[in-house]
C-alpha cells in the first residue's frame, strides 16, 4: 500500500462506529452479505441491445454465489438467438460477479445480467422470502408444458386493423371475428404438446389436431380469418 507523505504525517484517530452491512432477504432469511458466496436467489431481469432491437429476458438461480440454472430468451435479432445458446454454456457454474464481468456476447443479455446482479445483491430477488428458495429447474416452470418461451406477437396497421401471430397459448392460426368485424376469440396450436405428440408415434396430422385449441366465442363467429393469409 502507497500512502502520500500527507497520510503519513497524520496522527491516527480509532474508528469508533461498528456499523454492519444493511441485511437483506433471502430465501426466507435475513441475511448480511459480506462476500458473493452468502448471495442466494432465484429471479428474472429484462436486458436490451445497444440500437434496441433485440431484448433478452434472463432467469438465473443462485446458491451460495454460484450459477446453478440459467434461462436465457430472447426475441429480435436472429443472432441474438445464437448468443443465448452461447451464453446459456458460459453462465452455469460462475459466480454472479464472474458473470457479470464476462462477455455474454450480446448487449442485451449483457445487460440482462447487470439488471439480475443488482435485483440479487440488493435483496431484491424473486424467492427472497421463499424457505430455501426454489429448486434447480424451476426456471423450467416459466415455460409450460412443451418447454416454448411464452411470446405475444400482435400485428396492427390502421387501415387494416388487428392481426393475432402468437399468444402464451402458441401459434395462431384464425382470428374470430362477429358480424361487425371485431374480435372475439381465436384458433391455436400448442406446437410444444404437437412435437410431443409427434414424438410418442402421433402422425403428423393427428398431432395437429390434438394440438388445437380455442380463446373466446369462437363458437359465435361470423367468420374466422387466417391471420398470416387474409
Amino acid at each position: 500500500m502507497i500512502y502520500t507523505k500527507e497520510v503519513e504525517n497524520m496522527c491516527p484517530v480509532a474508528k469508533g462506529a461498528k456499523h454492519d452491512c444493511a441485511p437483506i432477504p433471502q430465501e426466507g432469511k435475513w441475511t448480511n452479505v459480506h462476500e458473493i458466496k452468502d448471495v442466494s436467489g432465484f429471479t428474472h431481469g429484462i436486458g436490451w441491445c445497444a440500437p434496441q432491437q433485440g431484448a433478452c429476458k434472463l432467469s438465473l438461480n443462485i446458491k451460495n454465489g454460484i450459477i446453478e440454472e440459467a434461462l436465457v430468451e430472447t426475441i429480435g435479432c436472429s443472432g441474438m438467438t445464437h448468443s443465448a445458446a452461447m451464453a446459456a454454456e458460459i453462465l452455469q457454474g460462475k459466480t454472479i460477479l464472474e458473470a457479470l464481468n464476462t462477455d455474454l456476447v450480446c448487449d442485451a443479455i449483457n445487460t440482462a445480467m447487470r439488471e439480475l446482479f443488482l435485483q440479487i445483491v440488493y435483496g431484491r430477488s424473486q424467492s427472497a422470502f421463499s424457505d430455501d428458495g426454489l429448486a434447480v429447474g424451476a426456471g423450467l416452470e416459466d415455460l409450460g408444458k412443451g418447454l416454448r418461451s411464452q411470446v405475444g406477437t400482435m400485428y396492427a396497421t390502421k387501415c387494416k386493423g388487428v392481426r393475432y401471430l402468437e399468444m402464451a397459448e402458441g401459434y395462431v392460426t384464425g382470428i374470430a371475428l362477429d358480424e361487425n368485424d371485431e374480435v372475439i376469440g381465436y384458433q391455436f396450436v400448442s406446437l410444444g404438446k404437437m412435437m410431443d405428440f409427434i414424438k410418442k408415434g402421433d402422425d403428423p396430422a393427428t398431432a395437429l389436431e390434438k394440438a388445437k385449441g380455442q380463446y373466446g366465442r369462437v363458437a359465435d363467429a361470423a367468420k374466422i380469418i387466417d391471420p398470416r393469409q387474409e
